[in-house]
This record gives structure tokens, C-alpha cells and sequence, in this order.
């Protein structure tokens, strides 16, 4: 004991700012690349990938196999290269998140701040209404990040956002209730988009059967932008939102204006809050 404790003092001693300063980027690196794997298929892969470094660790230093340590140390490098490949997905996100964070601007939204309330009255009240008649909807709410990709995608409208109008899209079986409606400067830009689907593992690991496509390509749409996107599922009516690659289900209208109001209110706090919002996601 006195000579562990001897050694952390020792250690402790050879310590300065430059170490520490070291030390903490050395975490911060770590900790953004498991933020960043949270709740994807790369953080099994990571797992296996960890459990099979320590088991090699293992037989090459405990055991003597010149012939299996060859194999190992000749096979090394070409694993290391194959990390970019197999880590594809998580890399370029990491890269937009980086990117949309280096982005200072503080204001979500191009429309006045009057005509963003009322957008936001009609998506709520629109919510309300195709949640007691269980009609399916998904009403993508663009911000700061462009969707112009997947605004192609779909019928270009540039109508007003009523409730009346959301409720025609989304009537079952009609041309333009398959897919999504892109909301940008406080007009429905486009309907019947077609949305990224979540690579994410949160809904796979849900055991409710209400989870489905529409629910997928909400969070694939918050993981791709900063959008924030409105859900009505067609099984049980339950309105859902999510952003930023996090979903809050059962919410109740009142709720989801409160959230969308909080989203899109004039912020008048620095840029340099607002970055560290962008690429620090919170969860939800």
C-alpha cells in the first residue's frame, strides 16, 4: 500500500498544466467518439472489436505462439484500415455534426417570429386532430440546416400551413399521405418526401410494434439535420417528436407546442452556446 501510494504521489508531482491539458484532450476525443456511437450498430462492433484487441492481448503475452503473434502482427495493419470502411456511417456523421456545429448562427428560422407561432398553432392543431382520427402523418420542420435534397424528392406545394391542408395530406390512402411534409419559412414547402432512415438501435430495441417507418425516418431526418419532426402514429394515434437523433413519444398537443415554441423562439444567447448545443446533443 505504501508503495502504490508513493507512486500516485510521485506521479502527482511530475504533473503540470501541459499534462492535465494533455490529459483532458486526450478524454474529450474519447468521450465525443462514444457520444457520437451511442446507441448505433457501430457501438457492437466497437464491443467485438474491444473483446478481440484483449483476447489477442492475452494469448500473445501469457502464452508463447510464435507463430500465432506473427499472424497477429502481420494482420494489424490491414484491421486498422479497415476501421474507416466498416465505421463509414458513424464517420460522416460525425463529420456533419461537426460541420452544422461550426455553423454560428443563432436564429432558427428566416420567417418572422408572428408567422413561425402561427405555423406552429396549425402543426399542433393539425397533430391534435389526425391523433383522434389515428391518421398517420410525418411534418418535417426545417431550421437552420437546408433540406432542399429531400425537398426534391417529393410534390412541390410552397402552400400556407393550415390545419385543414395537413389534414387533406395525410388522409389515408390519398397520393400525398405516403411520406413526409417539409415545412421551411413558415410555408409546406413539399409533400410526399422521401426521409433518411435511422440507423440508430433506440427502435430497434423498443418491444412496441407502434414504431414503425414513419417513426424511423423522423429520427433519421433529426440525425442527418437539425430539423425537428412531428409524429402521429397510425396504430395508436400518439403524437411524437423528435430532434437532434432523440424521440419523445406520447406527448399531448399542449406539450408539443410548448416544445416547438421553445425550438423556434428567438435565442438570444452567444454563438458559442449555441455551438456547444449543435454538437453536444442532449438527450432526451
Amino acid at each position: 500500500m505504501a508503495n502504490f501510494l508513493d507512486n500516485v504521489f510521485f506521479i502527482f508531482q511530475r504533473l503540470n498544466w501541459l499534462s492535465v491539458l494533455d490529459i483532458l484532450l486526450v478524454a474529450l476525443i474519447f468521450f465525443a467518439l462514444l457520444y457520437t456511437l451511442r446507441d448505433t450498430q457501430a457501438m457492437v462492433l466497437l464491443r467485438g472489436a474491444i473483446f478481440l484487441v484483449v483476447a489477442l492481448i492475452l494469448l500473445t503475452s501469457l502464452f508463447e505462439l510464435p507463430a500465432f503473434s506473427w499472424l497477429v502482427q502481420n494482420t494489424l495493419p490491414a484491421l486498422l484500415l479497415a476501421i474507416p470502411v466498416i465505421f463509414a456511417p458513424e464517420i460522416r456523421r460525425a463529420l456533419e455534426r461537426l460541420g452544422r456545429a461550426g455553423t454560428f448562427v443563432t436564429s432558427p428560422s428566416a420567417a418572422p417570429q408572428s408567422k413561425i407561432l402561427t405555423v406552429i398553432h396549425a402543426v399542433v392543431e393539425a397533430a391534435r386532430r389526425l391523433s383522434a382520427r389515428q391518421h398517420g402523418a410525418l411534418i418535417v420542420m426545417q431550421r437552420n440546416d437546408n433540406l432542399e435534397q429531400y425537398i426534391e424528392t417529393g410534390v412541390q406545394l410552397h402552400a400556407q400551413v393550415t390545419p385543414e391542408l395537413l389534414l387533406q395530406i395525410f388522409y389515408p390512402d390519398t397520393p400525398l399521405h405516403d411520406g413526409a411534409v417539409i415545412v421551411a419559412d413558415g410555408r409546406i414547402v413539399a409533400a410526399a418526401c422521401v426521409m433518411p432512415l435511422s440507423a440508430s438501435g433506440i427502435l430497434t430495441r423498443n418491444p412496441e410494434r407502434q414504431m414503425g417507418l414513419r417513426h424511423r425516418a423522423a429520427l433519421g431526418s433529426s440525425e442527418v439535420s437539425d430539423a425537428v419532426s412531428v409524429v402521429v402514429s397510425e396504430q395508436s394515434g400518439s403524437i411524437s417528436i423528435s430532434h437532434a437523433g432523440r424521440m419523445i413519444r406520447r406527448i399531448d398537443p399542449e406539450r408539443l407546442e410548448n416544445i416547438l415554441i421553445a425550438f423556434y423562439q428567438t435565442d438570444a444567447s452567444t454563438p458559442r452556446r449555441v455551438w456547444f448545443q449543435r454538437f453536444f446533443r442532449r438527450e432526451k
